[in-house]
């Protein structure tokens, strides 16, 4: 465990993410709201008001699976017993996005349930906001070292495949546009049961666009586990954060490979949908690639450059 008066956590990179999915959610908003039906998926109405319910939807999945990775930081860096209490009751209503039925991929207008996750999320960030104004940016780590390039790495690759689901939550295909049209499919009609006039990318957001960012999410804050002071905290973060990396990637995978490879014709081999958690073989891989990645980046920990004592 850390000395009592190491340094809080730093919040550079918990508000780069809290700003990220903001910007997602306003995405979101517009493009459901202006675009017609038939070129959305699974929902069932559109206007602002469907805009904001696919929105409460988004603020469950993926925002809250998030927001409890968010809520340990905050937790070690405010201290307090009411921060403490506040962020358990926040984690167990972000948790019910997993409840059976919270979120389906063939229902994705908002229901009751969603506001669940919804609250917990905004809590997460409220208490964010309130170490922001305490303390803050606090600690930042400069950029650097073979770990920060392999990141920045993965995440060039990782939002290189994502740039189909990009323009989707921006509302337009990349058929014309220059270079990319002629690389990724997306407007080209690719019709599915229930789903005449579906594209091989539908407008709108994607569940492998979640797992994208879930995934960047994930690289983004496995700069901050070192800063955390508590051992046990420290601990279950870590492997929060490593399970939320092979989830994301997973699932991004699965929907790419479906949209850009199946749809293409280049297989006829599909990826199991991998957004729910269950009893498989996919699961299993997912969980122990995710353990493999805990204990590596535990011993790497002891490599990378952590907070000094006495360092604001």
């Amino acid at each position: 465990m850390q000395a009592k008066n190491a340094p809080r956590p730093g919040l550079a990179e918990v508000i780069a993410v809290w700003t990220g999915f903001g910007l997602l959610a306003l995405a979101i908003l517009v493009t459901y709201a202006r675009l017609p039906l038939d070129e959305l998926y699974n929902v069932s109405g559109t206007g602002f008001e469907a805009g904001a319910g696919r929105v409460l939807v988004f603020a469950g999945f993926p925002t809250a699976l998030v927001a409890i990775a968010v809520l340990a930081v905050v937790v070690d860096r405010l201290r307090t017993r009411w921060v403490s209490v506040a962020a358990v009751v926040a984690a167990v209503l972000c948790a019910t996005v997993a409840w059976p039925g919270v979120v389906e991929q063939g229902d994705l207008d908002a229901k009751p349930a969603n506001a669940f996750a919804a609250v917990g999320t905004l809590i997460a960030l409220a208490l964010t906001i309130l170490a922001l104004t305490r303390g803050g940016i606090g600690y930042r780590r400069s950029f650097g070292g073979g770990w920060d390039i392999a990141r920045l790495v993965l995440a060039i690759v990782v939002v290189l495949a994502a740039i189909p689901w990009i323009a989707a939550d921006l509302g337009f295909y990349l058929d014309d546009v220059p270079g990319l049209g002629s690389v990724f499919l997306t407007g080209v009609l690719r019709p599915e049961p229930g789903h005449p006039t579906l594209t091989a990318v539908h407008l709108g957001h994607h569940h492998g666009f979640d797992g994208t960012i879930l995934a960047l999410t994930a690289i983004l804050l496995s700069r901050t586990v070192c800063m955390l002071r508590s051992g046990f905290l420290r601990t279950g973060y870590r492997f929060y954060v490593s399970l939320m990396l092979v989830y994301g990637l997973a699932n991004a995978l699965q929907d790419f490979w479906l949209e850009q490879l199946v749809k293409r014709g280049a297989t006829s081999l599909e990826i199991p949908t991998l957004t729910v958690p269950k009893a498989s073989a996919a699961w299993a891989a997912i969980l122990a690639a995710a353990l493999i990645i805990h204990f590596a980046a535990g011993r790497v920990g002891r490599l990378e450059p952590s907070p000094q004592e006495g360092v604001p």
